[in-house]
């Protein structure tokens, strides 16, 4: 665990004070609160002063020894706790790539925005495998007594990623907006999905929701309203907020969520227990800890006493695309993750779900960087397939369970924002614009910062009143048949600027997004059925974007997601390029 301090000051406020509206009229910055996991000080936010700032509070005993593989358990604390630290990121499997040569950089036509970029949403350097803590950005001396809670959930392909990252900071929001601002670490990659067959699987979700149950029995205590707790998350993070609506219906603790380019049907998740069950153990085998022969109870053991750098090390390569996302997320377990969100409801609560103009963008510059370069039908489809049209298909789902539904589409390409002359409105694109983490350099255009001020109203809007907030700030809910699709900082404007959905979904009904095949051939061990290794998706996830209720459709049995003309000519380039 972190180092913890005593703070006889803060903790004598505390003790006299006996509710939160006691404290309001004597609050000062950073003091400290008492919680579940102890009695936890803070410090006025770095450029927002009067925002106190919580940092590196574990709600999670450490991950480690039998706990490794293992379901998180809550921590319970009494020690005074120093919260003006993050707590480390969770590992991540060490790059063995290189930092890019400015020639390089040059020919792939990056920014110096972009290399500013880069900086602001890098994973600072300190992993440790305990890694579960979370932080909270509150101001409760001004505002609303009790304020709605926006917890963010980080993205990064389940390999990376961290709630330490300089450019999702909550301070900006709570000190502009009047909300608390929660952000969370969860494991990643193999130690967040095992794929052990003999064991619990999805740790990394159950991470999550522990989190959320912490914020649920402490935020009250910073000011904030437990009863309007607003989920919000961009990429892996926003599937993994999808997932959570689908998961915990019955007690969701949250009123509502925010899904930024990502949802259940995205990406060709979850994977199978099956595919799950063969990265295992083709790690096992790797490290000298058996196969799918052995002793569960003896494999497990031994994985156990290997380093997480070791095991990290020891996964197998995934190349193209593949590399994106891996062979560790999301997996079929019918309890957490299951395998026919066509045919489920998500929890009743209101909805917020879109993605960027050029998702694309982001992958693009990636792949340039690695000298690697595709036509841009590619990227065109790869955009269509993977967030637009399962965007258009989960605000759908919503909508037929007649749940309010709103949903936008991501225009921004600004001088400060734009990584690169080809990235458009990236993957990722609208992050520095909620939370107000722009480059300093060059510096914010008048439309910038009011469609900034703007996309950041709207998600504090929404997170304050759920139900009818959007409605009250102009926003019409999502119909497929009207003109209810946001276009967020089209033409530079700040507004709704609203248009019928089928401008962009046109094209969805050539695509399916159904797969629960692992993006790439699944990983063959001794040991393992051949039998089983190849998966049939069945009815995991689809459907239509453009009809008013989701649609099943079968998968392809051969690993590909794709149909009808357009899937032809899509699957013909993944061919040419990464086969």
């Amino acid at each position: 665990m972190k180092a913890t301090i005593v703070l006889p000051l803060a903790a004598a406020v505390l003790a006299c004070s006996a509710s939160l509206q006691d404290r309001a009229g004597i609050w000062f910055t950073g003091q400290a609160v008492n919680t579940t996991s102890g009695l936890v000080s803070g410090h006025g936010a770095t450029n927002q002063s009067g925002v106190s700032e919580y940092l590196g509070i574990p709600f999670a005993q450490p991950p480690i020894g039998d706990l490794r593989f293992a379901a998180p358990v809550e921590f319970y604390g009494t020690a005074p706790l120093n919260g003006t630290s993050f707590g480390p990121s969770c590992p991540v499997k060490a790059s063995n790539t290189t930092t890019p040569s400015v020639n390089i950089i040059i020919a792939a036509n990056i920014t110096e925005a972009g290399v500013e970029m880069a900086g602001i949403f890098a994973t600072p350097n300190n992993y440790n495998e305990d890694c579960l803590y979370l932080n909270v950005w509150t101001k409760p001396q001004t505002g609303e007594a009790k304020k709605a809670v926006l917890v963010w959930i980080y993205g990064g392909g389940f390999t990376s990623g961290s709630s330490a990252i300089p450019g999702n900071t909550g301070a900006n929001i709570a000190e502009l907006e009047d909300v608390v601002v929660v952000s969370l670490n969860y494991r990643l990659s193999i130690l967040g999905f095992p794929g052990n067959p003999a064991g619990p699987n999805n740790l990394a979700l159950l991470d999550q929701r522990l989190a959320i149950e912490w914020v649920r029995d402490n935020i009250e205590n910073f000011g904030g309203d437990p009863s309007r707790v607003t989920l919000f998350g961009q990429s892996a993070g926003s599937v993994s907020v999808d997932l959570y609506s689908y998961a915990w219906v019955k007690d969701p603790i949250a009123s509502g969520f925010i899904a930024e380019s990502g949802t259940v049907f995205s990406w060709g998740l979850p994977h199978t227990a099956t595919d799950s069950a063969g990265a295992w153990f083709k790690v096992t085998a790797t490290l000298g800890c058996g196969n799918a022969s052995a002793d569960s109870t003896s494999v497990l053991s031994c994985m156990r006493s290997k380093s997480s750098a070791a095991i990290l090390a020891a996964l197998p390569a995934a190349s193209g695309i593949a590399s994106i996302l891996g062979y560790f997320g999301p997996t079929i377990d019918d309890t957490v993750v299951f395998s026919n969100y066509s045919a489920r409801t998500p929890a009743k609560l209101p909805i917020l779900v879109g993605s960027n103009n050029y998702e694309s963008g982001y992958f693009r510059t990636e792949f340039a960087l690695a000298n690697a370069t595709l036509p841009d039908l590619f990227w065109d489809e790869y955009t269509l397939q993977d967030f637009t049209c399962p965007a258009g298909i989960r605000a759908n789902a919503s909508v037929t369970a007649n749940i309010p539904t709103w949903r936008y589409r991501y225009f921004g390409d600004f001088p400060n924002t734009r990584i690169s002359s080809e990235a458009g409105a990236w993957h990722g694109a609208e992050m520095p614009i909620i939370f107000d983490t722009m480059p300093s350099e060059p510096a914010s255009t008048p439309e910038e910062i009011s469609i900034s001020a703007y996309m950041r109203g709207a998600w504090a809007t929404f997170a304050k009143d759920p139900v009818n907030g959007l409605a009250t700030y102009g926003w019409p809910s999502y119909d497929v048949s009207k003109d209810t699709l946001i276009r967020l900082a089209y033409d530079n404007i700040t507004g709704t600027n609203a248009v019928n959905p089928a401008m962009y979904d046109a094209d969805c009904v050539y695509v399916n997004v159904s797969s629960t095949q692992e993006i790439g051939a699944p990983l063959q061990t001794s040991g393992a059925s051949k039998t089983n290794a190849t998966s049939t998706a069945g009815t995991s996830g689809s459907g239509s974007a453009l009809g008013s209720s989701p649609t099943t459709v079968q998968s392809n049995g051969g690993g590909g997601r794709f149909e009808g003309q357009i899937g032809l000519v899509l699957a013909a380039v993944v061919m040419t390029w990464f086969l």
